[in-house]
């Protein structure tokens, strides 16, 4: 099988979780001691039983909005809840006391094309993937050779554990997943859901039980909630108002500002 096109192509964004139509830090930040503890390497069990080495998540592409940290959270939903905010690019696990952790997220068409309520009814360690028969009709000669599905493993698009989303006892096919590409966390893609770095999905997979409520924010809520987004040049959102401030502090004529802002670039090139 032609595995390296695959590969190429689901490194610029193409992962699949949509339905089918059958129904069914600074920009200095490069060294090791940079990397928190919950992003470097960790031993897991693999699909086959044997133990698969999680690699490190890469200094630079933890920014402040994608590292894992707890947040004073203003939203109305439960502890337990599991909020997704696509348009802002992160996740809230909601705690007690008004708090929540907040990871950084990586969002594809697929990820917006839901929003409202639906139900943790279905988790999978090392999840298998099958490209969409739409994906099989619009690429076939990169697609169809995988229309029986891809095992689960590190070259898996859903990287190393997937949330399964249902909506009155119904697979949505929104799936919140790891990801073979970490350099895309934070930004958005050509297609898929909603993939985390492969050491968040992990733990997150371990809090969450079956039956937890999900809330996947429309751009109206996000907006009330997160106030407005800019993106910057390397494919990033920060919100607008930061943009404004270091806008204002910078020399005219500075690059200052994209420096403070996004500092991070992606080691995907752009298309």
């Amino acid at each position: 099988m032609r595995l390296a096109p695959l590969y190429a192509a689901l490194a610029l964004g193409l992962a699949a979780c949509a339905p089918t139509t059958q129904g069914t830090p600074t920009a200095n930040v490069n060294s090791a001691d940079a990397v928190p503890a919950i992003y470097k390497a960790r031993i897991d069990i693999g699909p086959d039983g044997e133990p698969v080495t999680i690699p490190e998540v890469r200094a630079a592409y933890l920014t402040e909005r994608n590292r894992r940290q707890r947040v004073a959270y203003n939203g109305p939903e439960a502890p337990g809840t599991i909020v997704v905010d696509p348009y802002a690019r992160v996740l809230y696990d909601v705690l007690e006391n008004g708090e929540a952790m907040r990871f950084g997220i990586a969002v594809g068409r697929a990820g917006k094309g839901f929003n409202g309520n639906g139900v943790i009814s279905v988790k999978k360690k090392w999840p298998s993937w099958t490209p969409t028969q739409n994906m099989i009709r619009s690429e076939p000669e990169l697609y169809a050779q995988f229309a029986g599905g891809l095992p689960g493993g590190l070259d898996n698009p859903l990287g190393s554990r997937a949330l399964y989303l249902y909506r009155n006892g119904r697979d949505t096919y929104y799936r919140i997943h790891g990801t073979m590409d970490p350099s895309s966390i934070g930004k958005a893609t050509s297609a898929g859901c909603i993939r985390l770095f492969n050491q968040d999905i992990i733990d997150l997979f371990d809090e969450t039980e079956l039956g937890n409520r999900v809330k996947v924010r429309s751009q109206a809520e996000s907006i009330r909630l997160e106030g407005e987004m800019v993106e910057t040049p390397e494919g990033y959102v920060i919100p607008a108002n930061e943009m404004a401030a270091a806008t204002a502090a910078a020399p005219e004529g500075s690059s200052a500002v994209v420096a403070a802002t996004s500092p991070v670039e992606s080691a995907v090139p752009a298309r």
